[in-house]
């Protein structure tokens, strides 16, 4: 691929290269208590109900039931080459943000205050989503928002969450962790807010040294949509001095695709030195891989189908 092939694969809306026989690919997909936007489908309660039940046997028969049907429209939409927004097996789901503070809007999307009952029931789903063979998921779950997200719903898009370490370790980490240590997620969302003054999707320390480092995270990160434009917007994190420099410091911290189109940019980023093209590589590598274990690409995409 050249350079700016490999970019376009790192935005949502992920174009087809004929070429090279890659069909066009879209990243965005929601599942949080049932699959959304794409016609007819099993809806079950808010995830905010479904914790209340507590019953991880039951969340996980849930997650089964919402990546059978993802897997359904997929394979329904690729029979009638539809490559659009919510029919993808990226399913950006569950919602584990801590629900501290009444004034986020989407508190009924989480499982709730409790950093134990979120990391179990995240388990569960991620499990029922993806199924049971590592090597050919069903659908890859995306668990979000990493980290630190649920404040008020006003200043989201730039508040600073200056936790405690102690609150962090106890309160906001542990259901991500679980998520990916026991649950295997393969994708994991970024937030828009800042962590102790950097951007969650342009931050090492949370990207790099606790998802891939102490974690041993192998999947791919999306960002919130429009996190990596908030990141030099006036109204966003006042971070990055213009989007080319936004877009390299979130791929340098580890965020491989981003909703939105933030990412053209990075062509003039790496003639400009701001990033090397080996780093925009390794993005679109654990893109690729996710794709082929999906069984979205080629021979493998036909036999799913059948």
């Amino acid at each position: 691929m050249t350079l700016e092939e490999k970019i376009a694969q790192m935005q949502n809306a992920s174009v087809a290269i004929p070429r090279l026989g890659i069909p066009a690919y879209n990243w965005w997909n929601e599942g949080l208590h049932g699959i959304a936007r794409s016609g007819y489908a099993t809806v079950f309660p808010q995830a905010i109900g479904m914790a209340a039940a507590w019953d991880t046997g039951l969340q996980q028969r849930i997650g089964t039931a919402v990546g059978t049907e993802a897997r359904a429209k997929y394979n329904q939409a690729i029979r009638e080459d539809n490559h659009s927004v919510y029919y993808g097996l990226t399913v950006w789901s569950p919602n584990i943000n801590i629900f501290r503070d009444p004034r986020w809007g989407r508190g009924q999307e989480t499982y709730g205050e409790d950093p134990y009952l979120t990391g179990r029931v995240a388990v569960a789903y991620v499990r029922g989503l993806q199924g049971d063979d590592p090597d050919r998921p069903m659908v890859i779950a995306t668990p979000k928002h990493f980290a630190v997200h649920s404040g008020p719903e006003s200043s989201r898009h730039h508040f600073d969450a200056t936790p405690t370490a102690k609150d962090l370790e106890e309160t906001y980490l542990p259901a991500f962790r679980t998520s990916i240590t026991e649950g295997h997620a393969g994708s994991l969302m970024c937030a828009y807010n800042k962590l102790d003054g950097t951007p969650a999707c342009a931050n090492v320390k949370l990207l790099a040294s606790t998802l891939r480092e102490a974690w041993h995270f192998r999947g791919f990160v999306t960002s919130d949509c429009g996190a990596v434009y908030d990141m030099a917007s006036a109204d966003g994190n006042h971070f990055a001095q213009d989007q080319e420099h936004a877009s390299a410091l979130a791929v340098r911290a580890g965020t491989d695709t981003t909703c939105g189109t933030e990412y053209r940019h990075l062509a003039d980023a790496v003639r400009d030195g701001l990033i090397q093209e080996s780093e925009v590589d390794a993005a679109v590598r654990r893109l690729f891989t996710a794709r082929f274990l999906l069984g979205t690409l080629g021979k493998d995409e036909a036999d799913r189908r059948a």
